[in-house]
């Protein structure tokens, strides 16, 4: 008699692997089709979806079998299928919904770069140029603009989350003023002011992207008095000091613009301000599959890199400043607290 093992088996587990792109595609069906949205709290059975979805009844269960393999929605057993905990991420009114997430990462262009992945990995550069003639962040917004509108869902999507936690994190005793560079359209700004009544802050950003900040930062918006819209590029100047220098998530670039971003910080900061870094490492996470996976399709769209710890600290070390405390922010990302020397 055979005995079956438990675990799969190498062979087994890389057929697997080399089959992700079915799973990612089966997410962005689900996503773009609304299954989760359409599925309440009771099961219910395909034709049942397909119904209400105006779809085929018969390939949609075909994409309920595939994804109940990975936790995303669970056969009942009786023909049925019911939400899991991650189906309902893909819900539009879940509180942390991952529905742009998914369709973002999971946009027509990524089908055309992952094949190249070698070729980035030769080269260590970015493939978009050799795919469309142009740079990845011109492409989504003069030839991919559906594209670009999944992006900024996506990224309002992530910012919103992690605001929360990143106001919850920082102890923000004796700071009168603070930045928020390469804020976005200032979700964590937004946050940290309404944690904190007395506090005043600016959010730095490229023109068109402070063009779409918060309402809760505009004119007529609650925090309006308090907050300071400022358009500009990290990466030229920091023409503005604060108590607190926050920046999250933008020292991806290439190695050159991360330097001066963070050169331009020391410059423009008095001595002894506060600097906090907030990225995903590649290195010390409880999420290693996705943070390298997202530093992988840096290296493809625009030639960039998710740091390690190690790599980080060095950058910020080059830069004169002097690190303190690293603490977990959530399970995706860390904040690095810096001062700047006196």
């Amino acid at each position: 008699m055979t005995t079956v093992s438990p675990t799969p088996q190498p062979a087994m587990k890389l057929r697997e692997l080399v089959f992700g792109a079915a799973c990612a595609a089966a997410v962005r069906a689900a996503a773009r089709l609304g299954v989760a949205d359409a599925l309440g709290d009771a099961p219910a059975t395909p034709e049942e979806l397909a119904t209400t979805l105006d779809i085929e009844p018969r390939p949609l269960e075909r994409l309920l079998r595939a994804l109940s393999c990975y936790g995303v929605f669970e056969e009942t057993g009786d023909g049925r299928y019911a939400h899991t905990e991650m189906s309902r991420l893909l819900r539009d009114d879940a509180p942390n919904s991952l529905r742009y997430i998914s369709l973002w990462c999971t946009e027509p262009w990524t089908w055309d770069a992952w094949p190249m992945l070698d070729q980035a990995v030769r080269s260590g550069r970015s493939v978009f140029d050799d795919l469309y003639g142009k740079g990845f962040f011109e492409y989504l917004h003069q030839d991919a603009r559906d594209s670009a509108q999944v992006f900024d869902r996506a990224m309002t999507t992530s910012s919103r989350q992690s605001a929360q936690d990143v106001a919850g994190l920082l102890d923000l005793t004796g700071v009168a003023t603070v930045v928020d560079i390469g804020g976005g359209q200032g979700h964590v700004l937004a946050g940290l002011l309404e944690k904190h009544p007395d506090l005043e802050g600016t959010l730095l950003d490229l023109p068109d992207v402070v063009a779409n900040a918060d309402p809760r930062l505009r004119d007529g918006g609650p925090l309006a008095a308090r907050a300071r819209i400022l358009p500009g590029d990290c990466r030229s100047a920091v023409p503005v000091q604060a108590d607190l220098y926050l920046i999250k998530n933008i020292l991806e670039w290439d190695d050159e613009s991360t330097r001066r971003t963070l050169r331009n910080v020391v410059d423009a900061a008095r001595p002894g301000a506060r600097v906090v870094i907030i990225e995903n490492l590649v290195d010390d996470s409880p999420s290693m599959k996705f943070t390298t996976a997202m530093d992988l399709l840096l290296l493809l769209n625009v030639g960039g890199a998710k740091h390690s710890k190690e790599s980080l600290v060095h950058r910020m070390s080059e830069a004169g400043l002097i690190i303190g405390d690293i603490l977990q922010v959530n399970p995706y990302l860390h904040a690095f607290e810096c001062t700047v020397p006196e």
